[in-house]
């Protein structure tokens, strides 16, 4: 079995800064790291190397400090990282984004043969879009099973696992070779060995420019992003509301909230009656 993670380097959650200018996220000289949610997509993926003697390579596309991102992902036992890593790939929105990885997954398969499962988590913390793994299933001509939270068996040719739903859970049957992305529900990520966590230091993942990866400009990066991001804004702090004093008694402030809640509702029951009477007011 042939497994290929897809991750992400991502600024921390604790500073996310915009460029005014371009309006892209900053990343050079910002605290990253993974992606929490391709976290449980890479203890998946060292699950399926324990019971299923799996190859698993790790890739990702970014600026060259996103070799410590792969570094760590090595840690959880698994075989190679590869970075794609080039000018031409900066700027690049999901269509470009998938594009890239999609030549970088093709570069592998030359190394190992066919890749049979493709994971991912859910969303990025950043873009937060949750359109690469499927961006990527649709270029592979994979199956595609989206925000998997467990997995009862894999087969030879399928996999029968549950998914959620806006609903709810469903229960499916997904053809190999797939793209599953992943959501927190599926595992606990592990701590890292002494034995993987000194290779990990130790490692030097693989990095692959347009050249090697054969990638076209016209496809990657900015050239090969419709989407343009015209203007970003920053929504005002929210104002605090009403404290309830913790010297007053339970009973004085249950009776408060209540009466807020009253307030609340009086208000709603208002804007629903204007909106049925047709008054715009």
């Amino acid at each position: 079995m042939n497994v290929v993670v897809l991750i992400k380097q991502v600024p921390d959650t604790t500073n996310v800064r915009i460029d005014r200018k371009t309006n892209n996220l900053v990343r050079e000289g910002v605290p990253s790291v993974i992606n929490p949610d391709c976290m449980h997509a890479l203890e998946l993926a060292a699950q399926l190397k324990e019971k299923h003697n799996a190859t698993v390579y790790v890739i990702t596309m970014g600026p060259p400090q996103a070799i410590n991102a792969l570094k760590d992902a090595i840690s959880f036992g698994l075989d190679e990282a590869v970075l794609l890593s080039d000018r031409a790939f900066a700027g690049a929105d999901t269509l470009a984004t998938t594009y890239t990885l999609y030549k970088g997954i093709k570069k592998i398969e030359e190394k190992i043969g066919k890749i049979d499962i493709v994971l991912a988590g859910r969303q990025a913390a950043d873009g937060d879009t949750g359109q690469v793994g499927p961006g990527v299933a649709t270029r592979l001509g994979y199956s595609l099973a989206a925000y998997v939270t467990s997995i009862e068996k894999i087969e030879k040719d399928e996999i029968i696992l549950t998914r959620r739903l806006d609903r709810g859970y469903e229960k499916v049957r997904v053809k190999i070779p797939c793209v599953l992305t992943v959501t927190p529900e599926l595992n606990e990520p592990r701590y890292a060995s002494l034995p993987n966590l000194i290779r990990s230091l130790r490692y030097q993942p693989i990095v692959w420019n347009k050249d090697d990866i054969n990638a076209d400009p016209k496809k990657a990066g900015f050239f090969g992003s419709p989407t343009r991001v015209v203007n970003t804004n920053i929504p005002p702090a929210r104002k605090g509301g009403d404290i309830i004093s913790k010297n007053e008694s339970p009973e004085i402030a249950a009776q408060k909230l209540l009466d807020e809640l009253k307030k609340f509702e009086s208000i709603r029951l208002i804007e629903g009656l204007r909106v049925l009477v047709g008054d715009k007011k």
